[in-house]
């Protein structure tokens, strides 16, 4: 907890917040992209962005474009990374191996299960809707205020998804990977239809895509 406080006062800016908040939701982006999503001078941005390099929460790689020379772009750190709920810390990792010692094998993987289900009862209260799309969209709000950087999109090559910009399971899939088959089940059950899983990353970012393949 000191460590977050810390880094709180290292941004207490509310620019750099937003900032931080919208590269999250991205796969990098550049100064003029930023500065065009915060209705700020390209100047103003830049200096912001240069200040949170410094403080080390970003760096920098150079995407390719297809035309003309690599731009550019910025990206989050490890450093950065205490900002976003995750439910791996110490304490959580070490219950779920003690259950699994005391108990037995997939111990931890029931309290896992139930854990899901639970959370699948609370977000029935917020998730209503005559059709799937509605569902769907209520569960990216409900979860982007968990701090999932969730958003529902449609279109008409890749149809209705919900794209999120953060798990807080990331590390813990690491030692429990059935934990996003379970997140996904939850997701199916509140939405009443299948649901596709896949991941997209780049320069360190993952996106987390969920495919609905309900009908609108």
């Amino acid at each position: 907890m000191e460590m977050i406080f810390k880094l709180l006062r290292d941004i207490a800016r509310p620019q750099w917040i937003e900032i931080l908040r919208l590269i999250k939701s991205s796969t990098g982006m550049s100064v003029k992209e930023l500065a065009e999503k915060l209705n700020m001078s390209y100047m103003g941005v830049k200096q912001h962005c240069v200040e949170l390099e410094k403080k080390g929460f970003l760096d920098t790689w150079r995407r390719p474009k297809k035309v003309g020379r690599p731009e550019k772009v910025y990206r989050l750190t490890d450093k950065a990374t205490p900002l976003f709920p995750l439910l791996d810390n110490e304490l959580t990792m070490e219950i779920l191996e003690e259950t699994d010692r005391i108990y037995g094998p997939n111990a931890a993987e029931k309290l896992l299960f139930s854990y899901f289900r639970k959370k699948a009862d609370r977000y029935q209260k917020h998730v209503h809707g005559d059709s799937v799309a509605e569902k769907a969209a209520a569960l990216a709000r409900v979860r982007t205020q968990e701090g999932y950087l969730s958003e529902c999109k449609y279109d008409r090559d890749d149809g209705l998804r919900i794209v999120e910009w953060h798990s807080p399971f990331q590390n813990l899939v690491k030692t429990y990977p059935t934990v996003y088959g379970m997140e996904t089940k939850m997701i199916e059950r509140l939405i009443g239809t299948r649901v596709a899983r896949s991941e997209e990353s780049a320069s360190g970012l993952v996106k987390h895509i969920f495919k609905v393949n309900g009908t609108l």
